[in-house]
């Protein structure tokens, strides 16, 4: 096991600021990073099951809260690969939800351009899962 403060895990926490947030409470805080594992694979889920299926009015608007509370927990927790992640996903929802299902040029194109996003948001969640198995979180 790895100490989580190693410089292999800076771009997915910075484990100092976070000890931190928690009070110097490692414990609280490995908690804390437990409970986030299962809140992001919850939002994960969700936009999963959004992007299998033909996009309606509904599509991006659940893409973008799913990602906005992604991006919410995982920056009280000092995790910026995820936050950044989400935060981009969530701009490009936001913008993709303007869009009338009509244009269907435009809605092909951004739809891409969501589903590129995603893919970032879930090599993040990826570094996060590696990092919570190699420090026995």
């Amino acid at each position: 096991m790895s100490s989580p403060s190693d410089k292999e895990f800076s771009n997915v926490i910075d484990w100092t600021e976070a000890m931190e947030q928690c009070g110097d409470d490692e414990e609280f805080l490995m908690e804390l990073l437990s409970d986030l594992r299962g809140e992001i694979d919850a939002q994960i889920v969700k936009m999963d099951e959004v992007l299998k299926n033909p996009i309606n009015d509904q599509s991006f608007l659940l893409i973008m809260r799913a990602s906005h509370v992604i991006k919410g927990a995982s920056s009280n927790l000092m995790c910026q690969q995820l936050r950044d992640g989400a935060t981009n996903l969530e701009q490009t929802a936001a913008g993709a939800n303007e869009i009338p299902l009509e244009d269907t040029a435009a809605l092909e194109a951004v739809t891409e351009k969501v589903k590129a996003n995603y893919a970032e948001l879930k090599t993040a969640v990826d570094n996060y899962h590696d990092f919570l198995i190699k420090t026995d979180i």
